[in-house]
């Protein structure tokens, strides 16, 4: 470590500090407010598969990393048990997968707005009916909103044992590939969570 520090200080201390504060875009709200935003495209695949893809716009979710919101939603949609999206549109033979989430950094992680995908892989016949498709994830998206988060700790610290665990016992990464995930971290969170931020769920905050 001491010859690490070493070196890291002989090749990065010269570079100058412009003392200008992080730039912020947080004025530039709803960027998705347009007309052609709500709509429906359907575009023809390369390859054979049936794709369908739900997509919303947020508000910015930078300043609630500790706490991952969207984590936590995408986990509930993603759930495959019983009761689950994907367990009722399979019985069905409508879809083979789902998937539900928003990257939590990168360009996914600014100061403008935040987007929250489901996408669900459909079988032929889910094809032809993917309007209710549709219909079905919404419904269960706005049972989630109607029930709340209030009982739902269990869930959210069951969530939280399995980033840390995964986290602890992770594979070792490339080194370069490392360095980089760092600094993109350190435009991000405090310097404290510089190496836990983008992994791990802090604070449980119903509200949030």
């Amino acid at each position: 470590l001491d010859t690490l520090e070493k070196w890291v200080t002989e090749i990065f201390s010269e570079i100058p500090n412009n003392g200008l504060p992080k730039p912020s875009f947080g004025h530039l709200t709803q960027p998705f407010d347009t007309p052609e935003f709500h709509k429906l495209y359907r575009v023809v695949p390369i390859r054979k598969v049936h794709s369908l893809t739900i997509t919303w716009a947020l508000p910015p979710q930078e300043q609630y990393y500790r706490v991952k919101p969207l984590h936590y939603i995408s986990w509930l949609v993603g759930h495959e048990g019983k009761g689950s999206v994907l367990s009722f549109l399979r019985k069905k033979f409508w879809a083979l997968a789902l998937y539900g989430g928003n990257g939590e950094t990168g360009f996914e992680q600014n100061s403008t707005y935040s987007i929250f995908s489901i996408s669900v892989t459909l079988t032929d016949e889910g094809y032809k009916h993917f309007y209710e498709v549709a219909h079905v994830v919404f419904q269960y998206v706005k049972m989630l909103q109607r029930r709340g988060p209030d009982q739902r700790q269990v869930i959210w610290e069951e969530i939280q044992k399995i980033e840390a665990n995964e986290f602890h016992y992770q594979e070792q990464t490339d080194p370069v590939d490392y360095v980089e995930n760092l600094c993109e971290n350190m435009q991000l969170f405090k310097k404290e969570d510089f190496l836990t931020g983008d992994q791990l769920l802090f604070e449980y905050k119903p509200e949030v």
